[in-house]
C-alpha cells in the first residue's frame, strides 16, 4: 500500500513579495530550498498562518541569501507581505517505509534566515 505523507517542511516564514503581474508559483530562497530538501518546480502546498488560505502551486529558485518567500501570480492574492506562511510538500511511499520515515522541519528566524 502507498500513502502520502509530510517530506517536507518550512515553518513560519514570512512573506517578503506578493507578485501578482507573474505567471504564478512560489519564489523562494535557495539557501531555504537547500535546507528543506525541497527542489526547484516541486509541487508544494502554502498555508497562510494569517488568514487561513491554502493553496498547491510549485517552487522556484529565489535568490541565495535574500530570505525571500514571494507568491506569484494569482496566488499572490492569497498574502500579503509580512504574512507567516507555512510551505509543505509531501511524498508518496510505502506504508512500511512511512512508518520510519523522518520528515525535514525547517524554522526559520528572522529575515526568513537559517
Amino acid at each position: 500500500m502507498q500513502i502520502e505523507i509530510l517530506k517536507s517542511k518550512i515553518h513560519r516564514a514570512v512573506l517578503t513579495e506578493a507578485n501578482l503581474n507573474y505567471v504564478g508559483s512560489l519564489t523562494l530562497d535557495e539557501d531555504l530550498m537547500d535546507a528543506a530538501n525541497f527542489i526547484e518546480n516541486e509541487k508544494i502546498q502554502v498555508v497562510n498562518v494569517n488568514n487561513g488560505e491554502r493553496l498547491e502551486t510549485y517552487i522556484i529558485k529565489g535568490k541565495r541569501g535574500s530570505g525571500t518567500v514571494c507568491l506569484n501570480g494569482p496566488a499572490a492574492r492569497k498574502g500579503a507581505v509580512g504574512d507567516v506562511v507555512i510551505i509543505i510538500s509531501y511524498a508518496t511511499m510505502d506504508f512500511e517505509e512511512a512508518k520510519t520515515f523522518k520528515p525535514v522541519i525547517v524554522f526559520p528566524r528572522e529575515g526568513n534566515k537559517l
